[in-house]
């Protein structure tokens, strides 16, 4: 509580310094392409804070709006932290796109010190139904946690990792900029059902692989960011921290166990998720003999594959072949 007060009051004050000292910017790298035309200008702006809510966004809207992605590819988006450029690109924004959990809470002061009568606010987690973060068997406790905190349950953020639950979201964004731009709202349901048909092929695609496989486990040598998509497909699963967790270093304990699941449920993949340090699961992959691999969560993505442009769809349907390999 105490923090979120220091980041509201932050946010207040480099904003209103922001604002008077700059004038207008814009994040450029990864923003979709514009023109100087009148028509261009005209254009609704919407600025989203992760990948998979910018990769929603672009493929509902096509040329008809601009899309800008606040967290730059290759960075860590539990750590990201917006810049005065980034605050004038939300304050110039039609739309403004959040997850709404640990990984944006400055996200709260920056509205509270804005105008938002004439924004749309659109946060993910409350576009679908949400579950408390797990902490399961052999995973590491948070600082939090030891310390004996108590903030209220702590909601799981990573909604979009559920291809059906990423599915509503597309349904639900593409509603809310059609009230935006009513004269593109054809095109914006258009573009939001074509995206909506190959999100339903992936999970088509999920549910060949795991209802015919030989076990329904997966380890995880990291943070877990896979709670919906576990629930969805019904895996049970093993890992070193939640998914909003700031720690990187296991105790010798938590590996420990690890490497005994494996040992014991035979496990022939322990899985790291992306930009994220593979130490860990290339450890216990070692010591038991299993192999290390990514299971992608999407939170963000590689430089080299933004510009070959990558989609929610694509890094997950590498996650199909990832768990063939998994759960047989």
């Amino acid at each position: 509580m105490k923090m979120k007060l220091v980041i509201k009051t932050m946010a207040a004050v480099l904003l209103t310094s922001t604002l008077a000292a700059c004038g207008h910017a814009a994040s450029a790298d990864t923003k979709s392409e514009t023109s100087a035309s009148p028509e261009a200008a005209k254009r609704p702006s919407i600025v989203c804070t992760n990948f998979p809510s910018y990769d929603f966004a672009r493929q509902i809207v096509g040329d008809h709006a601009d899309v800008t992605m606040l967290l730059k590819p290759g960075a860590e988006s539990h750590t990201y932290e917006p810049t005065p450029e980034d605050l004038i690109t939300i304050q110039n924004s039609d739309m403004f796109v959040y997850v709404g959990g640990d990984s944006d809470a400055w996200v709260d002061g920056v509205l509270d010190s804005m105008d938002n009568s004439k924004r749309t606010v659109f946060k993910l987690m409350e576009q679908v139904q949400t579950v408390e973060e797990e902490l399961v068997e052999g995973m590491e406790e948070t600082e939090e946690e030891e310390e004996g905190e108590e903030e209220g349950p702590e909601m799981d953020e990573h909604v979009w990792t559920s291809p059906v639950n990423a599915a509503t979201i597309v349904d639900k964004m593409a509603t809310a900029i059609g009230k935006i731009d009513p004269q593109n709202q054809a095109a914006y349901e258009s573009g939001a059902q074509a995206y909506i048909a190959k999100i339903n092929a992936l999970d088509a695609q999920f549910h060949e692989v795991i209802d015919h496989a030989e076990r329904k486990e997966i380890v995880v040598g990291d943070r877990f960011p896979f709670r919906y998509f576990c629930d969805e497909y019904g895996l049970t699963y093993y890992a070193a921290f939640p998914g909003c967790s700031t720690d990187t270093q296991p105790s010798a304990k938590t590996v420990a166990f690890l490497i005994d699941k494996v040992k014991e449920d035979q496990i022939p993949v322990v899985f790291h998720i992306e930009l994220s340090n593979p130490q860990m699961a290339d450890s216990i992959a070692e010591a038991t003999g299993a192999k290390s691999m990514l299971l992608n969560a999407v939170h963000n993505v590689t430089d080299e594959d933004f510009n070959q442009g990558a989609t929610y769809v694509s890094l997950m349907e590498k996650n199909v072949e990832a768990l063939k390999e998994a759960l047989n």
